[in-house]
């Protein structure tokens, strides 16, 4: 019986290759000279989930900033949707800052969403939730992709399709 695995991770060593090329994006800018702009990786915390933090002098900058760390993502393969962006707040010495939560992994409401929306499609398949992925299984395999072509689609998440087996 064909099978494969819902997930919605990121490459924590692709994010961390996208930060160090927006930095030299930053760095080749002419309008960014002189400037003070960060772009870190905040860790893991006890209650806090990872995340990104941009700095910059001003609004425009931020948004420029965040256009390049956008631009680098897409270009190493990290979707732009696995990034929930907060406002632009005031921070120290008239700078603003941004913050990112890293949406890691299918939340339990959105995963219940899913798999209704699989079995609302009548194909025979079965999808079971298994902690923050989707197990999904059927006959056929043709089944399958047609799930998966669906949920591409249809699904704000950027979704991967991993550990398909053939029998």
């Amino acid at each position: 019986m064909p099978s494969l695995d819902i997930v919605s991770k990121i490459n924590f060593a692709e994010l961390d290759n996208a930060i160090n090329n927006a930095k030299k994006a930053v760095m080749a800018r002419f309008d960014f000279r002189g400037s003070h702009t960060e772009i870190e990786i905040v860790k893991e915390g006890e209650k806090k989930q990872p995340g990104i933090k941009l700095t910059a002098d001003d609004e425009g900058k931020m948004k420029g900033l965040k256009e390049m760390f956008e631009s680098a993502c897409l270009k190493r393969g990290l979707h732009v949707r696995s990034f929930e962006w907060g406002e632009v707040e005031p921070a120290l010495a008239g700078k603003v800052k941004c913050q990112a939560k890293i949406k890691n992994g299918i939340e339990q409401e959105q995963a219940k969403a899913i798999v209704k929306m699989i079995k609302d499609t009548k194909l025979k398949v079965q999808a079971s939730i298994q902690g923050d992925e989707i197990r999904l299984s059927g006959k056929q395999i043709d089944d399958l992709q047609s799930i998966m072509t669906m949920l591409q689609k249809s699904v704000e998440l950027p979704l991967q399709f991993v550990n398909m087996k053939r029998d």
